[in-house]
């Protein structure tokens, strides 16, 4: 199996501080790094109002990631990711389909 190359965008929650967004997004993509991936410099957008109310929050912390792995590390990150209470949502795009 080769790797592909995916995008993840996740949105955590609002009251994260900037410190404690990127340490969560670090300890995320320790994730693809320590199975053999690569990772690029995150994309941290800030806190950005949600098109619709999520658990009763109206904003959140955004993070785009690009990123290569083997499509096993990309489902442990999304499962791992829709454990974390302070991730609101997360969705990972294969970037080099088709």
């Amino acid at each position: 199996m080769s790797a592909h190359k995916y995008e993840l965008m996740f949105i955590a929650d609002p009251d994260l501080d900037e410190r404690a967004l990127k340490k969560l997004t670090e300890q995320y993509l320790e994730t693809v790094t320590k199975e053999g991936g690569a990772v690029e410099e995150p994309d941290f957008w800030g806190r950005r109002k949600l098109a619709y109310e999520i658990d009763g929050k109206t904003e959140g912390n955004y993070v785009v990631v690009n990123y290569s792995a083997e499509p096993a590390v990309s489902a442990e990150l999304d499962r791992i990711l829709n454990l974390n209470e302070s991730v609101i949502r997360t969705k990972i795009l294969r970037k080099d389909a088709k």
